[in-house]
């Protein structure tokens, strides 16, 4: 007996079965090593003294002076990052992150002529940074949400 030659419709359900198998094995680990990549690097500029949004989240903090504020702030992210790189330790870099998230929202809060060009929808370059800290919140969660999972 001859083979049915297989249908176009097989052959692409065929690679993209290869392709999600090779996204579920390593997406959550690449995942959640760059986040941890990102969280170092951009962490470590603050104490190198390049200036970043998190000097208006020094502003927003009323612990300390703004400048010690950024360096508490720049090594938190450090710490965030190491966290998310080693698989154990990812409960401690959402802890982190929550902890972190509040100052996110209060400078929407209480700089809003700083975080938006015109409210809600054209945040200035500062505002889009302190959303893109919201982002990577969320995406740490889903990251959280998995790490029970072999793959990640």
């Amino acid at each position: 007996m001859k083979s049915q030659p297989q249908s176009i419709r097989e052959r692409i359900e065929r690679v993209d079965d290869r392709l999600v198998s090779v996204l579920e094995r390593y997406g959550h680990r690449l995942h959640r090593r760059s986040l941890g990549v990102l969280f170092i690097w951009l962490g470590l500029l603050k104490p190198m003294g390049h200036e970043t949004a998190t000097s208006l989240l020094a502003h927003t903090i009323y612990w300390g002076s703004p400048e010690t504020m950024v360096l508490v702030l720049g090594w938190w992210e450090v710490a965030i990052g190491v966290a998310m790189l080693y698989k154990p330790f990812v409960r401690v870099a959402l802890f982190l992150l929550l902890l972190r998230i509040p100052g996110t929202v209060l400078a929407f809060v209480l700089l809003p002529d700083v975080t938006f060009i015109e409210f809600p929808l054209i945040p200035t370059p500062e505002g889009q940074y302190l959303l893109k800290d919201l982002v990577l919140f969320f995406a740490a969660m889903a990251i959280g949400g998995s790490i029970r999972h072999e793959y990640s």
